[in-house]
C-alpha cells in the first residue's frame, strides 16, 4: 500500500521497527571474529614458516645430493685441465698420468650425474644449470680428443674446461640463495671460496700452458695477472671477512704456511720479475716451484671449501629444525592464547550479561513493583522512604553509569509523582472545601423548601413547583457528593439501624428526577448494614439516573434485588439503545476498578460511571454492565454478603383499620413527599468557616440555625434517612399491577410529549401523593400478612 492510500484509509501509520543484535549476539560474534583473526593469523604464519622449513630442507638435501658431487667433479675438472695444458704445452706429463686424472674425472662425472637424475634442484635456474653442466660434459670426449691429437688449439680445449667449471659455479651461486636471509649472508663465503679456487687453478693452468720454455704471450700473462688480481681481491674483500671464526683459523692457517708465502712470491716474481721478448714474456724461474706448493695448498683449500659448505647445510638443517620447533611452538602459544581470549570472552560476556541481568531485572522490578507502590503512596498521602528508591551504585563503569542514570530517572519520576500528588491532595482539599460549603447551602435549601411546602401546601400549583424545587435541589446534592467522592472523601452514614433492602431501594429511587418510570422489586427479605446505606443508595441511584436518562421516556426502568450466594444481587434494567459490546468492555473496565484522574479528565462527561466505580471499590461490590433481554442495558451490582444483615422477624401489630378508598384532594388535604435530611452536611474544621456540631443545641450555627456541624473525617454530605418522626416501612413485595395504585392512576394516562416534562403542578402532586399512598398501602398488608 502507497502512503497515499494509507493517509486515506485513516490507519496510522507503525514505524518500521529497526532489527536490533543482541549484546549476548555482539559479544559472541566479536569474540569470534577476534579467534578467527587469530587462527587466520597463526594458519599463514605457521604456513610461511613450514614452507621456508621445507625449502630449508630441500636447500640441504639438493647440497647433499648434488653440491658435494658437483664440487668434486670440479676438483677433478681442474686438475684435468691443468694437466692437459701442461701436456699440450710439452712439459713432462705422462700418458698414463693423463689417462689416471681423465679416470678420476669420470667417476667423479658419473657420480654426478646418478644425483643430478634423482631430483630436480632448488630452483628452476639452477635445474637449468645442472642440466647445461650434464649436457657439456657429454663433449668432454670430444674435446679430449681434440687435445690428444692436438687438434685447433689450446685456448679451444681449455676454454672448455673453463665453460664447464664456471657452470657449475653459477650451479652454487643459485644453491646459496636460500629462503633465509641470514643462510644467504652465510652462503656467499662459499661461493667465493669457490671462485677463488677457480681463480688458483686458472693460474696453475696459464702457468702450465707455458711449458718447459717458460714462455708466455701477452694477452696469456695479462689474463694471469688479472687471476691473481681478482684472487687476492676476493680474499680480501669477500672471503675472509665474511668467513666464521673456526674457519677464519683454518684460513689463517693456509695463510701462514710456507706453500702459500711460496705461491704468493712465486705470483710476484711472475709480475715483477718476467721478461719481455718478441714471443712475449718470459716467467722467471721461481715458477718451478709452482707445482710443488700448488699441490700441497689445493687439498687444503678444498678442505676449507669443503667444510665451509658443510657448515652451511649443517646450519640451514639446524635453521629448518629451529622452524619447525618455532611452528610448534606457535601453534602451541596460539591454541593456550586462542583458549584464554575464549576464556576471557566468555568470563567477560557472563560477567556483562549477568550485571546486565540484574539490571533488568532491577529496573523491572523497580517499573512493576516499587514505583507503582511508591507512587500509590504518595497518591494516598503516604510518606515514601527514601531506602525504598534505586540509589547511586557507585560503579564508575558503562553499566554503572546505565544504573546511575536510572536511578536519577526513577528519583525525577518520583519526584514528579510527589509534587502532583501534593498538587491533587490539594485540590482535593479545596474541592472538598468548596462541596462542604455548597452542601451546607443545599441543606439550607431543602429546610427551606420543606418548610415552604407546609407553609404552603394549600396552593397545588405552587406545591408542585416546590416538589420540582425540592427533587432538582436533591439530584444538585448527589453531584455534590460525586464530587466528594471523586476527591477521596467518603460520605458518613449516620444511620444507627439495619435498613431493609426495599427502604434502600425506595430511597435509592427517589433520587431520581424521573422516578415515576422506576419499578422496584425486593425479592428477599435482606437488610443493609448502618455503615454502608448511603454509598449503596448514591451507587443505586447513579445507575437508576442513567438507566432513566438513556432509555425512552415512557419505559420502564425495573430494579431488583434478591439475595444471592456472594451477597445482594441488584440488577437494573432499561429498555435504551443498544451498546456494542467493546463499548460494554470499556464501560466495565472503568466500573471493575477506579479509573485514574487522568482518565476522568478525558471523560468529564461520564462522571456517573467514575462515581460508581469508586464507590464500587470502597464497598468491595462489583458492577457489570450488560445487554439486556430487552436490547437495552442491564446493570447488576453484587454487593458483598459483609454489607448484609439478617432482618429480624417484627411482631405482627393489631390489624388496621381499613385504608379508606383514595380520593381526590382538596386544597389542603394532599400528602406530599419531602426528602427530608434531618441529619445536616458535615464538613472538616475550616479556619475560615468553623461549623458548630449539629449534636449540640449550644452551638452556634453560621449564616442561619440549620448550618452544618463540624465532624472528625473528610467533608461528606447527609445521607438520605426518613425523617426521625416516621417509623421505616417494612419491605415492599412483589406487587400485582394496578392493585396498590391510586384511583386516580388506574385510568389510561394521556399521551405524554418526548422532550420537556408537560405534566401540570396537579399532576405532579397526585403522583407524589399516589407513590405515597401505595407504599403505605403495601406496607399495611404486610403487616398483616406477617405473623
Amino acid at each position: 500500500m502507497t502512503s497515499t492510500e494509507s493517509e486515506g484509509s485513516g490507519e496510522p501509520t507503525r514505524p518500521r521497527r529497526r532489527r536490533t543484535v543482541r549484546l549476548r549476539t555482539l559479544l559472541i560474534g566479536l569474540a569470534a571474529v577476534t579467534t578467527v583473526a587469530m587462527g587466520a593469523q597463526v594458519a599463514v604464519t605457521t604456513e610461511r614458516l613450514l614452507q621456508q622449513s621445507e625449502n630449508l630442507r630441500a636447500d640441504v638435501a639438493a647440497g647433499d645430493r648434488t653440491g658435494v658431487p658437483l664440487y668434486r667433479l670440479m676438483v677433478e675438472m681442474q686438475a684435468e685441465r691443468a694437466a692437459t695444458a701442461a701436456w699440450w704445452a710439452g712439459s713432462k706429463v705422462s700418458q698414463e698420468e693423463l689417462r689416471k686424472q681423465r679416470a678420476a674425472t669420470d667417476r667423479a662425472a658419473a657420480v654426478f650425474r646418478r644425483s643430478a637424475g634423482h631430483g630436480a634442484a632448488e630452483s628452476e635456474r639452477a635445474d637449468r644449470y645442472v642440466v647445461e653442466v650434464r649436457n657439456h660434459l657429454d663433449e668432454l670426449d670430444t674435446h679430449r680428443g681434440s687435445a690428444d691429437a692436438r687438434d685447433g688449439s689450446a685456448d679451444q680445449v681449455i676454454g672448455y674446461y673453463t665453460d664447464v667449471i664456471d657452470r657449475m659455479i653459477r650451479v652454487y651461486q643459485q644453491f646459496s640463495q636460500m629462503d633465509d636471509a641470514e643462510l644467504t649472508q652465510e652462503s656467499r663465503p662459499v661461493v667465493a671460496l669457490l671462485s677463488a679456487s677457480e681463480l688458483l687453478a686458472r693460474e696453475d693452468t696459464i702457468l702450465a700452458l707455458s711449458g718447459p720454455s717458460k714462455q708466455l704471450g701477452a694477452a696469456r700473462f695479462a689474463e694471469f695477472i688479472n687471476t691473481v688480481g681478482a684472487h687476492r681481491y676476493l680474499y680480501d674483500t669477500w672471503i675472509v671477512p665474511e668467513l666464521p671464526a673456526e674457519d677464519r683459523k683454518t684460513y689463517d692457517r693456509i695463510a701462514a704456511s710456507d706453500a702459500w708465502r711460496a705461491k704468493t712470491a712465486i705470483e710476484n716474481a711472475v709480475i715483477t720479475d718476467h721478461t719481455d721478448n718478441a714471443h712475449g714474456v718470459r716467467l722467471p724461474d721461481e715458477v718451478g716451484g709452482w707445482r710443488a706448493a700448488r699441490e700441497e695448498i689445493a687439498p687444503r683449500l678444498a678442505e676449507l671449501n669443503t667444510d665451509r659448505q658443510r657448515g652451511v647445510l649443517a646450519h640451514a638443517d639446524a635453521k629448518a629444525d629451529e622452524l619447525e620447533a618455532e611452528v610448534a611452538w606457535l601453534v602451541a602459544g596460539s591454541g593456550g592464547a586462542l583458549l584464554l581470549v575464549v576464556v576471557v570472552v566468555v568470563f567477560a560476556t557472563r560477567s556483562v550479561l549477568r550485571r546486565m541481568n540484574r539490571l533488568h531485572q532491577r529496573t523491572v522490578t523497580v517499573a512493576e513493583q516499587t514505583l507503582p507502590e511508591v507512587v500509590a503512596r504518595l497518591q494516598r498521602g503516604q510518606s515514601v522512604d527514601a531506602d525504598a528508591l534505586p540509589g547511586p551504585s557507585g560503579e564508575r563503569d558503562e553499566v554503572g553509569r546505565i544504573s546511575d542514570a536510572f536511578a536519577r530517572v526513577v528519583a525525577v519520576s518520583v519526584d514528579g509523582h510527589r509534587q502532583l500528588a501534593e498538587e491533587r491532595h490539594g485540590f482535593g482539599l479545596f474541592a472538598a472545601g468548596i462541596a462542604s460549603r455548597t452542601g451546607n447551602l443545599v441543606s439550607r435549601q431543602l429546610t427551606l423548601t420543606e418548610d415552604l411546602q407546609d407553609t404552603f401546601g394549600h396552593d397545588e400549583a405552587l406545591l408542585a413547583q416546590l416538589m420540582r424545587s425540592d427533587q432538582l435541589t436533591v439530584g444538585m446534592r448527589r453531584q455534590i457528593e460525586n464530587l466528594l467522592i471523586l476527591t477521596g472523601g467518603e460520605v458518613p452514614d449516620p444511620h444507627t439501624e439495619p435498613m431493609r433492602v426495599a427502604d434502600l431501594l425506595r430511597e435509592a429511587a427517589a433520587e431520581v428526577e424521573d422516578f415515576r418510570r422506576i419499578e422496584r422489586h425486593a425479592l428477599d427479605e435482606v437488610s443493609v448494614e448502618p455503615r454502608a446505606i448511603s454509598q449503596i443508595s448514591h451507587l443505586l441511584a447513579e445507575l437508576l439516573d442513567n438507566a432513566t436518562r438513556f432509555s425512552p421516556p415512557r419505559s420502564k426502568v425495573v430494579i431488583r434485588a434478591e439475595a444471592v450466594t456472594d451477597g445482594l444481587s441488584v440488577e437494573i434494567e432499561d429498555r435504551g439503545p443498544r451498546v456494542a459490546p467493546e463499548r460494554y468492555e470499556e464501560m466495565n473496565g472503568r466500573l471493575h476498578s477506579a479509573p485514574p484522574y487522568a482518565v476522568l479528565a478525558q471523560n468529564a462527561h461520564r462522571l456517573g460511571l467514575f462515581v460508581v466505580g469508586h464507590l464500587a471499590e470502597q464497598l468491595g461490590a462489583r458492577v457489570t454492565l450488560r445487554r439486556s433481554a430487552f436490547g437495552g442495558t442491564s446493570a447488576v451490582v453484587i454487593i458483598p454478603s459483609g454489607h448484609l444483615v439478617r432482618t429480624e422477624p417484627q411482631p405482627s401489630p393489631e390489624p388496621p383499620e381499613p385504608a379508606p378508598a383514595p380520593r381526590p384532594r382538596g386544597e389542603g388535604e394532599r400528602e406530599v413527599v419531602r426528602h427530608l435530611r434531618p441529619t445536616p452536611v458535615r464538613r472538616s474544621p475550616d479556619p475560615e468557616s468553623p461549623a458548630p456540631d449539629s449534636r449540640d443545641p449550644a452551638s452556634p450555627a453560621p449564616e442561619s440555625a440549620a448550618a452544618p456541624s463540624p465532624a472528625p473525617r473528610l467533608p461528606a454530605l447527609p445521607s438520605r434517612t426518613p425523617a426521625e418522626d416516621r417509623p421505616a416501612p417494612p419491605p415492599l413485595p412483589e406487587r400485582v399491577p394496578q392493585t396498590h395504585i391510586a384511583r386516580q392512576l388506574r385510568a389510561p394516562r394521556a399521551e405524554e410529549t418526548v422532550g420537556q416534562d408537560t405534566a401540570t403542578p396537579e399532576e405532579v402532586a397526585d403522583a407524589w401523593a399516589d407513590y405515597e399512598d401505595g407504599t403505605q398501602t403495601v406496607e399495611a398488608e404486610l403487616r398483616q400478612d406477617r405473623p
